[in-house]
């Protein structure tokens, strides 16, 4: 989370709105789109099989179409892998325990 954190405080300039989406992107000052995307994101990270037809109409209500969906799955698909692969590697612990 942190270097998600980082990477959209360079983007945006706006640490208050980074702080803000690492507290809980549910409060703060993002558009119903981007909240119903970050929405759709955590039910992906945390079960993805619960993802239904009416979620895929919700996030189209907002104005995502099929590719958009297809993106925002791969990305967050993706950093979901990567991260479990470099957890499972130790990448960004402390050396190893002896």
């Amino acid at each position: 989370m942190d270097s998600h954190a980082e990477f959209l405080r360079r983007v945006t300039l706006e640490e208050s709105l980074v702080a803000q989406l690492r507290a809980d992107f549910r409060t703060a000052p993002i558009s119903a789109a981007e909240r119903a995307m970050l929405e759709y994101v955590v039910q992906v990270t945390v079960d993805a099989t619960g993802v239904s037809r009416e979620t895929l109409d919700g996030l189209r209500t907002h104005g995502f179409d099929d590719r958009g969906i297809l993106q925002i799955t791969l990305i967050a698909s993706w950093f979901n892998y990567i991260n479990r692969v470099a957890d499972a590697l130790g990448v960004g612990r402390g050396p190893a325990e002896p």
